[in-house]
């Protein structure tokens, strides 16, 4: 069987979900992209700034509310009360490990990225290391992961798709299949119009429909079964005692180690998302940056507490309804991941509220999805087509480049998602290992050790790309090729766990990367000036970034491994620039 034949046969219907076509939820989920699309067209931009980085122009309220819903993905709605339902306390590690990730964020880059005042994650780590080569990498990297973390929004708006419009097959896809082409038809769409400028007002947008939904959901469902009436986040303890031991135990489900390993991947791969650490690139200055990433994870936090309630009632329900939630069969991932929605439907919620349910989950992946496929399309566009394939490109071909660069992550991610290896969390879990494995610590020591050099950089991010790589052909390539069955080694799955990677790929990595750096020559001062200038207390200007701050200053000349010579009066995506220039110039 061919494997275009293996992905058009392949069909995902959660057991329980009733899928139908439904009028009052279709025309509010109708609605709702029609706004997002609306939105769009209105903040439509022509320009980088804008395409990139909203023109530095967000708020900290606005940005805290467009973190929270580029954060909270369909693994955030939908994910993570799945994982919690199928795993119990395993679960746990994925509210611990995506809320921890942002105090350090808050602690230890927030402010400092923003001084640095870049437009992307490659962006950074090609001028902080003076390396196109690290520029190139960290660009591949970027679009890699969006294009993983993509695949389970895919699958989350497919699912969640099928209870709206029924299923809704055609030209040889399933209902399902079906789903995932037209919605991620639609998120293109709005992309390739907006960047990010459009994006973000969507974001703020997104974040209410989706925090309504879903802490309303809660509140219904609980009410309605007797779980709860006022605060369904505590109050849901009472009902684990009837739950199985599956839910409730420790460890049960999944080892003490790949519970530490997979919270930790996400801490650290929480603070290595590209898609997450340009949201401090969109502020006006570092005060704001810090100030939105605290509402932001005050937001996020408002789902993450609730998502455990959640679980418990729907895997209640679903024992009641539908049938035992472990053992053989048990419950189905399919079905998992709709646990949401499942749970307001098997509480015989009105039609339209259980629409509602869904749609925070559609608005959730949308969001997400938007915040990959900018932080993706910039990579390719900004940091290697602009920088270092074409330094002369012009305004008008970095943003053609960037919405191609939008079209083909949105039809490579919605290939894959046809027929994705993993359910929701996992998927994304897998994007957060790489993100942690290769880009986090490069931001980490490239902020917080001057020394950190080009040598350094390039042997610790080729080190990173190289374990979890292992980790991916060992346990998740097999699943899409045909006689073969994963993991390809058993031991290796439990020790380096794709989902949990960057456990033991980022101690090596910072390892590799500061050996190498102490065994090779010092960054050049200009650097280190610039890194000295990123934790500086002297407030900066709107536009303003710690490389403005240094050229005033003067210097001498140093070379980049790229062979451009480089003035310290400063770079522009690699391109030296004049000290005459004001910063609006540039």
């Amino acid at each position: 069987m061919t494997l275009a034949a293996a992905l058009l046969q392949s069909e995902l219907l959660p057991e329980g979900l009733d899928v139908s076509f439904k009028a009052l939820p279709s025309v509010l989920v109708i609605g709702m992209l029609l706004i997002f699309l609306a939105i769009g067209f209105i903040f439509r931009v022509a320009d980088t700034e804008n395409m990139w980085v909203a023109g530095r122009s967000i708020g900290n309220l606005e940005n805290g509310m467009a973190i929270g819903a580029n954060w909270m993905s369909a693994a955030s709605y939908l994910g993570m009360a799945a994982l919690i339902a199928t795993a119990g306390v395993y679960g746990l590690a994925f509210v611990v490990g995506w809320t921890t990730g942002y105090f350090i964020l808050l602690i230890f880059l927030a402010a400092q990225l923003r001084r640095f005042g870049k437009y992307t994650a490659p962006d950074f780590v090609g001028d902080r290391f003076n390396s196109d080569t690290a520029r190139a990498i960290g660009a591949v990297t970027t679009f890699l992961i969006g294009f993983v973390y993509a695949i389970g929004q895919a699958r989350g708006m497919g699912l969640v798709g099928l209870y709206i419009f029924g299923d809704l097959g055609f030209l040889g896809l399933s209902g399902y299949q079906a789903m995932v082409v037209i919605m991620m038809t639609i998120t293109v769409g709005y992309l390739t119009l907006s960047g990010m400028l459009g994006a973000t007002k969507n974001m703020a947008v997104q974040y209410v429909i989706l925090i309504v939904a879903f802490v309303a959901g809660l509140y219904a469902v609980g009410f309605t079964n007797g779980y709860s009436t006022v605060l369904p986040q505590i109050e849901y303890g009472a009902l684990i005692n009837t739950l199985s031991a599956e839910f409730s135990e420790p460890f049960v489900n999944q080892s003490y180690y790949l519970w530490i390993a997979t919270a930790f991947s996400l801490i650290v791969g929480t603070c290595g998302l590209p898609h997450v650490l340009v949201r401090f690139y969109t502020v006006e200055n570092e005060r704001t940056a810090r100030w939105s990433t605290v509402w932001g994870l005050f937001f996020i936090c408002i789902l993450y507490f609730s998502a455990p309630a959640f679980a418990a009632f729907g895997t209640d329900l679903y024992g009641q309804n539908i049938g035992a939630v472990y053992g053989d069969p048990g419950m189905t991932s399919e079905a998992a991941d709709v646990i949401v929605v499942l749970a307001a439907q098997l509480s015989n919620l009105p039609q339209w509220f259980v629409g509602l349910v869904a749609a925070g989950g559609i608005a959730a992946a949308i969001a997400t999805t938007a915040g990959l496929f900018i932080a993706g399309s910039s990579a390719i566009s900004h940091d290697i087509y602009t920088n270092i394939i074409n330094p002369d490109a012009t305004q008008r071909q970095q943003v053609l480049v960037g919405r191609l660069s939008i079209v083909a992550l949105g039809v490579l991610t919605t290939l894959a998602a046809l027929d994705p290896a993993a359910p929701i969390a996992a998927l994304v879990s897998y994007a957060f290992s790489l993100a942690g494995a290769v880009l986090f610590p490069m931001f980490f020591l490239g902020m917080w050790w001057e020394n950190t050099n080009r040598e350094g950089a390039l042997a610790g991010m080729t080190t990173g790309l190289t374990i979890w790589g292992i980790s991916m052909v060992n346990e998740v390539v097999p699943t899409y090729i045909g006689g073969l069955e994963a993991p390809l080694n058993a031991g290796l799955a439990t020790w380096l766990p794709a989902i949990g990677s960057a456990l033991i790929a980022v101690p090596i990595v910072f390892a590799v990367t500061i050996v190498v750096s102490m065994a090779t020559d010092d960054p050049p001062m200009e650097t280190k000036r610039i890194v000295r200038q990123c934790h500086s207390p002297e407030p900066m200007r709107q536009q303003q970034t710690a490389e403005d701050v240094v050229a005033a200053d003067g210097g001498e000349e140093v070379a980049t491994d790229g062979g451009r010579a480089v003035d310290d009066a400063g770079t522009d995506g690699g391109r030296a620039v004049d000290d005459d220039k004001t910063t609006e110039e540039r």
